[in-house]
């Protein structure tokens, strides 16, 4: 039975007319009197008695319109819901360095937009996130890795995110003007988890080039590798947004090395048959607007 029915009824036994009610629903009159001829066939009874110019209910018409009522009311109410999710869980994965330096003001704002709607983020590695997209089991990941082209994974890219090798101020290689491959042999590096897709990125372009490098420490915490790079330890390959405030107060320097081996992305991704609801693509528009903001700050 469609609801179309059900509001055409509706419409006809509160203007007591087929030609008003089809004015009000925008159909021909002919629609509507096939709608209500419907509804008498799947229910077996008369639901309009005409009496002069007007139509009135019958007693069965009576009854069903309590009922018709609340259908329609509950329908409503389930599309209204639905549509706004004004309640419900959101799972997102994504990567410590994102959590403390980049996505705290969004959460924020999407709170604001969805206060009903319980946003969980789970720090995970890349290659975990995108497995647990895949399988359904995420809602959302926002990453940074080299863009991904994986089948079933939509990728959202948000903005190029620089990675810079950071050192003590008094670091040798300080002051030159660019440095090279070559000028790390021998680095000593305090390096992130091993699941991290730019450490594996710069130690595959390292053993590439055959440039040896000791290991002086390995954490997930970027904090302790910022403090031990600081304590002239060992350099860090860190993103720039861990490292901005470091860097203006001059506890670290940026040493001048890039490669287009490790160019990396903040980007959003998904499974490629996930429904987009109304939360999240609020969510991406915010980040989308996050990202853009930081791009232009930065110039």
């Amino acid at each position: 039975m469609d609801l179309i029915y059900l509001r055409s009824f509706m419409e006809v036994a509160r203007c007591q007319s087929f030609t008003k009610a089809a004015e009000n629903l925008g159909y021909v009159q002919s629609s509507v009197t096939t709608h209500i001829q419907k509804l008498e066939n799947e229910y077996g009874v008369i639901l309009f008695e005409r009496y002069g110019r007007t139509m009135r209910l019958t007693s069965a018409g009576e009854q069903l319109r309590h009922y018709f009522d609340q259908i329609l009311r509950l329908y409503d109410d389930s599309k209204h819901l639905i549509s706004r999710q004004v309640s419900g869980h959101l799972d997102i994965g994504t990567i410590e360095s994102l959590v403390a330096y980049f996505l705290p003001p969004v959460f924020n704002r999407f709170r604001e937009a969805f206060p009903q709607i319980n946003l969980q983020a789970l720090p995970l590695a890349e290659p975990h996130i995108l497995q647990l997209i895949k399988t359904g089991e995420l809602d959302i990941g926002i990453i940074m890795d080299r863009l991904v082209t994986e089948e079933d994974v939509e990728s959202i890219p948000l903005r190029q995110e620089p990675l810079v090798l950071v050192a003590e101020p008094g670091h040798p290689l300080c002051g030159a003007s660019s440095v090279h491959l070559k000028d790390l042999h021998n680095l000593s590096y305090i390096a992130t988890e091993q699941t991290c897709t730019y450490r594996a990125a710069f130690e595959t372009l390292l053993n590439g080039h055959n440039v040896a490098y000791r290991i002086h420490h390995e954490f997930g915490s970027l904090e302790a590798i910022k403090r031990l790079v600081g304590y002239g330890l060992g350099v860090g390959l860190l993103p720039r947004i861990a490292v901005d405030r470091e860097l203006a107060e001059n506890q670290l320097v940026a040493l001048p090395f890039a490669h287009p081996d490790i160019v990396f992305y903040t980007q959003i991704v998904l499974h490629k048959k996930k429904w987009k609801s109304p939360a999240i693509r609020h969510l991406i528009e915010l980040l989308t607007e996050a990202a853009e903001t930081d791009k232009r700050l930065a110039r």
